[in-house]
């Protein structure tokens, strides 16, 4: 039965995730990586490049003490006064393109975004929330509202730094995502529906590392390692904290699937991932990923082995010119079977070692050429853009 799914930005084609249609969260996490010399998303090129030198240290370990809760408090009532002015309701205008019963200001979509940075007045949200916006409206309360500026912004991830000139600005204490276990506490905070509501929703982490296959913005499917939680998650919750009960932001919410004979699924980018994604916006205007340098991949499987012949692994279409991968001396029909002795059995295996890597990592490959084995050391270089 398929299932119904929302956006609270636009409706877009959806991917599958075995058995279930996944709502989008436009691509996320965790610095995934492309293996071809094509650009991923030629847009980034417009965006403002930020100051050089910029210190992005506090990005590293959060610099605010966690929420006290006094006792015979109320955990959620505590965290939602201390975190919930840091998470802000982002209103998307864009351009009118006419029609006889188009708006006379142009399309409105809304979502959230978290204060991560009062001094600069950084802000995290979804890719998603903020693409093809003409002006960026963020709103503190029902009374401050600011033009904000974007910063940079992947769609791969779904991830974007936008940013307002406000002064006095709360923020939150980014936490450490790899700390949380299945069961515990998770409150979520967001503006559903599209209206400032800042509405608090408690849960508990029903899943980490949930991976779901999905579409960018940009049409490319990826897959995304998510928090599951089924803390309520509505229209409008896209870009909005998911948190602790040390009131640590631990993930961005991004996506719910919906069915009617099960309870909505809330899913949310782990922190840990996003952090380097936000350094990476704020300091270098686009993400670094690593770039191996083969193209027209596929895997060969246990059965096709046998029906071919071949050995199981990689098989490598081409390789590009001048890349990381031809300078270490592999070739077109080559079949790579591990990476720094770790095995390749499909292309997701590949896709999960590059991920742990970083551009100018040295990896040793392993290839089978004529039906012999040979390794070589390949220096990863960064993916073009």
């Amino acid at each position: 039965m398929m299932q119904q799914f929302y956006d609270d930005y636009r409706p877009r084609r959806f991917g599958f995730l075995r058995t279930i249609v996944v709502a989008i969260i436009s691509a996320v996490v965790g610095g995934l990586v492309a293996l071809t010399f094509f650009p991923y998303f030629s847009s980034q090129g417009a965006l403002p490049q930020p100051s050089p030198g910029q210190d992005n240290s506090y990005l590293q370990q959060p610099a605010n003490p966690p929420v006290v809760v006094q006792p015979g408090d109320n955990p959620v009532v505590t965290i939602a006064e201390t975190v919930g002015p840091a998470v802000v309701a982002i209103n998307n205008i864009q351009e009118n393109r006419g029609g006889f019963f188009s708006s006379p200001h142009g399309a409105v979509s809304s979502g959230s975004g978290v204060i991560f940075d009062a001094q600069k007045g950084y802000i995290v949200t979804n890719f998603h929330v903020v693409a093809d916006a003409n002006r960026l409206i963020v709103y503190l309360d029902e009374e401050r509202q600011y033009e904000a500026k974007l910063v940079a912004g992947d769609s791969r991830t779904d991830l974007a730094v936008i940013q307002i000139d406000a002064p006095d600005l709360p923020e939150a204490r980014f936490g450490n995502s790899a700390q949380l276990k299945v069961g515990e506490t998770a409150i979520a905070i967001g503006n559903p529906l599209g209206r400032f509501a800042r509405s608090v929703t408690v849960g508990v982490i029903s899943a980490l590392d949930r991976e779901l296959i999905v579409q960018s913005a940009a049409g490319e499917e990826v897959t995304l390692q998510l928090i599951q939680t089924d803390a309520a998650i509505n229209p409008g919750n896209s870009g909005g904290a998911l948190v602790n009960t040390r009131g640590e932001l631990v993930g961005i919410n991004s996506a719910k699937i919906a069915r009617q004979d099960i309870e909505g699924l809330g899913f949310a980018i782990p922190i840990d991932d996003a952090r380097p994604i936000i350094k990476d916006l704020i300091s270098k205007g686009y993400v670094s990923r690593p770039f191996i340098g083969i193209f027209g991949f596929s895997e060969i499987s246990e059965q096709m082995s046998k029906w071919y012949e071949m050995p199981v692994g990689i098989y490598i279409g081409g390789v590009v010119e001048n890349g990381p991968a031809a300078k270490a001396g592999m070739q077109e029909r080559d079949v790579m079977v591990s990476l720094d002795d770790k095995k390749l059995e499909t292309t997701a295996d590949l896709y999960d070692f590059l991920n742990n890597h970083s551009p100018g990592d040295k990896v040793t490959a392993a290839v089978i050429r004529n039906g012999k084995k040979i390794k070589v050391e390949v220096t990863l270089g960064e993916m073009p853009r």
